[in-house]
């Protein structure tokens, strides 16, 4: 693997986590409303579990954009986008419909559709990429 594939991966999955970060920030209750259709959390925790998702997305975002924090911050993507692309499969098994599934917060509203959980999966591929030492 070329060292270009490596940092192309680690830009690209920059990019989509310091955007959906930003796309939470804005809007943190909102964000916890979304969340609050998974059925998961207990209501008071809604918003506090909302804004640690979106300050660990930052978080790995500027961890990519730093050359020494870049391998541990891509290891972070690859267990994040693994772990949210779990709770979306689980949602889609149990039934629950939701009109956003919130992966850019409240301003970029997209349905949960069977395809989402890839979209996670292949955020997952790119983390691996980033983070493989180029030979």
């Amino acid at each position: 693997m070329s060292l270009a594939v490596s940092n192309a991966a680690r830009l690209l999955l920059l990019t989509v986590f310091a955007v959906t970060a930003l796309a939470k920030l804005l809007d943190i209750q909102g964000f916890a409303d979304v969340l609050r259709g998974y059925l998961l959390f207990p209501p008071p925790l809604l918003a506090p579990i909302g804004l640690t998702l979106a300050l660990v997305e930052l978080a790995v975002a500027i961890g990519l954009a730093r050359r020494a924090t870049s391998r541990p911050a891509a290891l972070a993507a690859l267990v994040i986008s693994l772990g949210f692309a779990v709770v979306l499969i689980i949602t889609l098994w149990r039934g629950i419909a939701l009109a956003n599934c919130g992966c850019f917060g409240v301003y970029w509203a997209r349905p949960l559709q069977p395809w989402t959980p890839a979209e996670d999966l292949v955020l997952a591929g790119l983390a691996l990429l980033a983070a493989r030492r180029p030979a």
